[in-house]
Order: C-alpha cells, then sequence, then structure tokens
C-alpha cells in the first residue's frame, strides 16, 4: 500500500463510522502495517486539534449515555424517589415540578448547595422538594441525620426543617452535645430525640436511602433529581433554574 492510498484511508477511519471503512488491519502486511501507523502518528503530529476533538466526542457520547440511562433510572424507581412515605416534603407540597435532593450534613458541596435551593424556594412557589438523608461521610454524617430523623419522627416536618437548617449552617464538629445544643434553640426534646436515634425506624429510613442510592448509582453528595432527571454534583442557582424553566417548557 503507497503513501497515497495509506492517507485517504487514514482520514476516512477519522471521519467515517468504521463499517464504512473498507480498511483491514488484519490483513496487511508488517510492512503496510508499520507504514500506516507511521502516516497516523505523521498526521496527529500535524493535526494535534484531531486528538481534543475525538477526546469530546467520546465525552460527548459517554455524557448522553450516562444522562439516557440516568433517565431510565428515575422512571424505574420513581415511587421510591418521589413518594416514599417518609422523607421530608418541603417547599410547595403541591408545586407542579418536583426536586429531590441526596445530602449529607458533612457534605461542604452540600452546605454551598443549601444557599442556592432555598434562594430557588423563595423565588419560585411552585416546587416541591424533598430531601434525602444520604450520611456518607463518617460516624459525625450518621449521627446527625440520625438526630434529624428522629427529631422529623417526633417533633414533625416543621421542626425538621429548623434542625436541618441550623446543621446545613453548622461548620463545628458534630457532637450529641452540639446537636442536643441546636435542637434546644429551637424548643425540642433534646431527651426523646436522643432516645429514638437508634430506633429501627430510623435505622430503616437510613437503609432504605443507601438501597435508592445505590439503585441510582449515587455514589456522592448532593445528587438532585429534578422532575426526570438526575444532576449529580452542585449547580449554582443559575443553572438550576435554567434547568427548571426548561423542564416547565416540555
Amino acid at each position: 500500500m503507497t503513501n497515497r492510498l495509506i492517507l485517504p484511508a487514514l482520514l476516512a477511519c477519522l471521519t467515517l463510522p468504521l463499517p464504512a471503512v473498507a480498511l483491514d488491519l488484519e490483513t496487511m502486511s508488517d510492512e503496510e502495517r508499520a507504514l500506516f501507523r507511521s502516516e497516523v502518528r505523521s498526521y496527529l503530529m500535524e493535526n494535534p486539534e484531531v486528538i481534543m476533538e475525538a477526546v469530546q466526542a467520546l465525552e460527548d457520547q459517554q455524557a448522553e449515555a450516562q444522562a439516557q440511562a440516568d433517565l431510565t433510572l428515575v422512571s424505574d424507581n420513581a415511587e421510591a424517589i418521589f413518594d416514599d412515605g417518609y422523607s421530608f416534603v418541603g417547599g410547595n407540597p403541591d408545586g407542579d415540578i418536583t426536586i429531590v435532593e441526596f445530602m449529607d450534613y458533612r457534605c461542604g458541596y452540600c452546605k454551598r448547595a443549601f444557599g442556592e435551593v432555598e434562594k430557588l424556594l423563595e423565588s419560585d412557589g411552585n416546587i416541591r422538594f424533598i430531601v434525602k438523608e444520604f450520611p456518607i461521610l463518617g460516624e459525625q454524617s450518621v449521627l446527625a441525620s440520625r438526630f434529624a430523623i428522629a427529631a422529623k419522627q417526633l417533633e414533625g416536618a416543621e421542626a425538621y426543617k429548623s434542625l436541618h437548617d441550623a446543621l446545613m449552617a453548622f461548620n463545628g464538629d458534630i457532637t450529641l452535645p452540639a446537636l442536643r445544643r441546636l435542637s434546644a434553640t429551637y424548643g425540642l426534646d433534646a431527651d426523646a430525640i436522643e432516645a429514638r436515634m437508634n430506633d429501627d425506624t430510623v435505622t430503616e429510613e437510613i437503609a432504605r436511602t443507601r438501597a435508592l442510592a445505590q439503585e441510582l448509582r449515587i455514589t456522592g453528595t448532593p445528587t438532585f433529581v429534578m422532575h426526570d432527571e438526575m444532576l449529580r454534583g452542585y449547580l449554582p442557582y443559575d443553572r438550576m433554574r435554567a434547568m427548571l424553566d426548561e423542564k416547565r417548557d416540555l
């Protein structure tokens, strides 16, 4: 195979789907294969942007595949995500769109996202917002979630929201004395909450959320589900606002 024939074949490889290329590397002689590789290298050295274009195309394909897979995961697990019967429901319970957040009280990006989410809920009175307690960052995370869930079970959604907000703003070590002090600020029964922390119902709630997260392939916090789409990681207010508007326009 001459250089004149190799270069068009190389260009075809770079620009056409593989099945359309009449080039069988397996049937090449050692000399032809070496020459072909040399031409490929020369072409890429002269046109390095092709490598970046190929990488970007691959990343775009992978992102699209992930998005499609996430749509299926959300659809298949919709009841557990949006109507599990135990997670806190805030915002407007009758809102036209639902946002779910898997969060951890020790997660810096969750704390950063907290203000963005609150701003979104305040600026839009038609969002149903669900909190999924997903403690994955150590014992302090588990301690905080157990305390918050116990407070929700004993004192109700309003008490939970107050404690949740306080924990999202809290930057010190999460200890039982610290949790008791926070709960006292809102007039909650710290003794009763502490006694409830290790109840089977609290353990079950955390376990069910962990199982759901595993099913959804969630490995980090924050992770959001907005209507039918999974959003993995922190998102600023402007981007969340834009995505919300897009969902409503569908």
